[in-house]
Formats: structure tokens, C-alpha cells, sequence
């Protein structure tokens, strides 16, 4: 089991800007608003040759029973139980208050070893902070600038106190590239994306069986990418829970800038994207939007329509009539996998995951070149390429180079000249073809050279 450190303190101490220096990548969203982090976020930490897990927590903090803040607190007390250590952060140049005091004895409690860090302790203004920080009674406080990454060695040599000894490298496993039955059972990375207020997180909690992540009836509650492992019916996922992705013309504040640029690094990072759209108000144009951004991606993709145990109308004509739907509206992903779900009931939730295995199944298909040109002649035939300029258009062959999604090049004689209606017949008659649903088709035109173009004509 690896060592986990979860860093506790109040808000704005710069603890997120301490998780992102320690792992190495802007993961957590950093700002001067005060609360900024709300869920708890796992990441592999390494300083120097220590390495760790880490866990950014929200700000310690009051609020009444029930309330967003309580629940933050919640989560935070959950780190707490799981690390087994604490980075308690003050800043040094505020100094101590009686917030820092309060939880102190909150991190003495705990019974894990605590390490005292006042950041913010760059220049002479931090000193006096840091000094005020005895009388909290946690040891020594570590100056350190997470920020600027100052006072990274002291805060080495005092957490190398506190981890067990490391494995001898002659013991450790070797770094072998993945066999092919390891590739197939490694964790799918799976995104959940779509506007505010869908209901992602609260699917995602059913999923986990837990409160892993923060809810609310108020739009806009997550704000980090969350990551999240998930075995079901024993297949590994790594979820990524993201902010609600609003029309560009209405995100205003920075803080929810950073949070859409964090759901998009999500998108891009996933191999399959969950867009969940309210079944009261599904196929509106951000949700078209985002579809149309997921397969630009190239991503593979499943539909899921939460909240349909408030809908009046359901059984066999309703799904009929989103399959209709979702091919009308999303003709780039014609025959994409659509799933009616409830995150808070539980309905629908076992379809979803087996979507998800199928999904990915066919992202990562393959095809045979023999097949691929059978199916491509017979394309060609029952429905020719148009003249352009009154000479027709020569179509060799066709290929696969990658999966991951299905691309393939296809050999032709004049490839600026070939129409985009004509791709979408050559892509759709494919998936058809070869039960590629939904999947994102790339298909790449390359022209043939022409072995005796460089060869002069002789004179006569």
C-alpha cells in the first residue's frame, strides 16, 4: 500500500498550489477565492525520491448541518482517516487565526503525524508567520513557497522520517511494456461530461456505493476533474467526474473558465465519454455542442439520459423515440450507444457500464485489410464517386493505420477533390459494414504517386 499524506488546513492557504507541486501537474484549480476545492482529489505524489499519494482537501471549515460546507468538512474528515500523515498548511504571511487554532486541535486529534508547513514563507514577511506558529504545538514549522518551490528540501528530510523504508530496487518489478491480456483488463478511462446540473456526480456516487463526491441542487457544485476508481463486476474504470460545461458566451467568472478547461483536459484524456443529458430537456444546443466537440476528439461515446424517474412516459415507444432522436441530432455519431438512466434511483446503471465496455470495445477494433477492400469495392460500385470538372474521381484502395479510434487511409486519385457528403456515405456504409456504432471514423485521403510522373515524355 502507498503512503498517503492528505493536506488539511483553512481555506486560501494555498494547499492545491502545494498537491500541483508535488505531483508535478497543474491538476487541482488554483485561485485567490477562497474555497476553491470542494472535493477531495488523489494524486501520485514524488519529492525528490520519496514517493507518496496525496490527497488535496477542501478548506476546514464550519457550516450547519447538511450544508454544502458541512459536506465539505465531511470529505475532508474522510482524508484524514485514510492518510497516514498530515500536512497541516498555514500562511505565513497572514500569520496565525483563531481558525488555524481551532484546527489544530482538530489535527492533533486525528492521531496521525503531523507536519506543521507555513507557506507562503518567501521573502522577510513570512518569517514573523512562521515564528507565530510554536504556539500551535505541532513542531517545527517548514517555510517553505509552494508556489515557487522553496523549502522542498526541509520539507524532504522531515517527511523522510515519517515514510517506512523503500522497496530495494533489485526487489521492485520491473517497468515491462503491457502484454495483451494486461492491456485489456487496465482501467478504462472514462469521462462524464454534459451541462450543469445533469446529475453526473450523483450517478457517479451511486456507482462507488458512497458520498465520494459533492452534490447539490445548485448548478455549478463540482468544480475539479475528479478522478475516481471503480471496480464493476470486476472490470477496473478510472471515472473522471467534471464541472457542467455551459455556452461559452455565458461563463464569465475565472474560476468556472478554469473549471470548463479542467472538464475539457478530462475529455481529451478519457477514452470513453459518458454526455448525460436531463431527460426533460435533452438534445438542447449545448448538449449538441458538446457531442460534436467529444467526437472531434475522437472519443468513444455513450449517451445517457438521467433522470428518467420523473419522466411520465417510459418503456419501449420512449426509447424508440430517443434513438430517433439522437440519430437526427447527432448524425456524426449515427447509431451511438443511448442509455436511460437514473443516478439517484440506481435504474439503468448496470446498462450504462456494459454501454461503456462496448464502446470501448469497438474504439479499439480492427479491421482486416482483405475485408476493409471487399466491402470498400462494393461501395464503390453501388454508388460511385461524382465527376468533378467533368473527370471522375479515382478510388484505389483503402486501409487501416490505428484504432482508437478506427482510422484509416484511403488512396485516391485527386484527394482535395473528393466531397465531404461523399466520406459521410463511404463512413456510415462502413459502420453498417463492420457494427461500428456510434464509433468517431477517420478516414484520411492520400493521393497515389504516380510512378511515372518524373520520367520526361520522349520526342517522337
Amino acid at each position: 500500500m502507498s503512503f498517503t499524506i492528505a493536506i488539511i488546513g483553512r481555506p486560501n492557504v494555498g494547499k492545491s498550489t502545494l498537491f500541483n507541486r508535488l505531483v508535478g501537474q497543474k491538476l487541482a484549480l488554483v485561485d485567490d477565492l477562497p474555497g476553491v476545492t470542494r472535493d477531495r482529489r488523489e494524486g501520485e505524489a514524488r519529492l525528490g525520491g520519496l514517493e507518496f499519494t496525496i490527497i488535496d482537501t477542501a478548506g476546514l471549515d464550519e457550516g450547519a448541518k447538511g450544508s454544502l460546507t458541512a459536506r465539505m468538512q465531511e470529505q475532508t474528515e474522510t482524508a484524514i482517516a485514510l492518510a497516514d500523515a498530515l500536512f497541516f498548511v498555514i500562511d505565513a504571511r497572514i500569520g496565525l487565526t483563531p481558525t488555524d487554532r481551532a484546527f489544530a486541535d482538530f489535527a492533533r486529534k486525528a492521531n496521525k503525524p503531523v507536519l506543521l508547513v507555513a507557506n507562503k514563507s518567501e521573502g522577510k514577511h513570512g518569517d514573523a508567520g512562521a515564528m507565530e506558529s510554536f504556539a500551535l504545538g505541532l513542531g517545527d514549522p517548514i517555510q517553505i513557497s509552494a508556489e515557487h518551490g522553496e523549502g522542498m528540501g526541509e520539507l524532504y528530510d522531515e517527511l523522510a522520517k515519517l515514510m517506512p523504508e523503500p522497496v530495494d530496487e533489485d526487489e521492485a518489478e520491473d517497468d515491462e511494456p503491457l502484454t495483451e491480456e494486461e492491456a485489456a483488463t487496465r482501467p478504462i478511462r472514462v469521462a462524464i461530461v454534459g451541462r450543469p446540473n445533469a446529475g453526473k456526480s450523483t450517478m457517479i456516487n451511486h456507482l462507488l456505493g458512497e458520498e465520494r463526491l459533492l452534490t447539490s441542487p445548485e448548478a455549478g457544485t463540482t468544480r475539479d476533474s475528479i478522478a475516481v476508481e471503480l471496480n464493476w463486476k470486476g472490470r477496473e474504470f478510472r471515472v473522471f467526474d467534471t464541472a457542467g460545461l455551459r455556452r461559452r458566451s455565458r461563463i464569465e467568472e475565472k474560476l468556472e473558465k478554469l473549471s470548463v478547461a479542467d472538464a475539457l483536459r478530462a475529455v481529451r484524456f478519457a477514452e470513453v465519454v459518458v454526455m448525460m443529458m436531463d431527460a426533460q430537456n435533452r438534445f438542447e444546443e449545448q448538449d449538441l455542442r458538446i457531442a460534436d466537440l467529444i467526437e472531434r476528439e475522437g472519443r468513444a461515446v455513450v449517451l445517457a439520459v438521467n433522470k428518467w424517474d420523473l419522466m411520465e412516459t417510459k418503456g419501449g415507444g420512449a426509447i424508440s423515440t430517443l434513438r430517433r432522436d439522437a440519430d437526427h441530432w447527432l448524425p456524426q455519431i449515427k447509431g451511438v450507444p443511448i442509455v436511460a438512466v437514473s443516478g439517484l434511483m440506481g435504474e439503468g446503471i448496470d446498462r450504462l457500464m456494459q454501454a461503456i465496455q462496448d464502446a470501448y470495445a469497438l474504439w479499439n477494433r480492427r479491421v482486416s485489410t482483405s475485408a476493409l477492400n471487399r466491402w470498400f469495392e462494393e461501395a464503390v460500385q453501388a454508388n460511385p464517386p461524382p465527376a468533378v470538372s467533368g473527370r471522375r474521381l479515382k478510388l484505389n484502395y483503402i486501409t487501416q493505420t490505428k484504432a482508437r479510434p478506427p482510422s484509416f487511409v484511403l488512396f485516391c486519385s485527386r484527394a482535395d477533390a473528393v466531397p465531404q457528403s461523399y466520406l459521410r456515405y463511404l463512413i456510415n456504409s462502413m459502420r453498417e459494414a463492420f457494427e461500428l456504432p456510434g464509433t468517431p471514423v477517420r478516414i484520411t485521403l492520400r493521393e497515389k504517386a504516380n510512378p511515372f510522373a518524373h520520367k520526361r515524355k520522349r520526342p517522337s
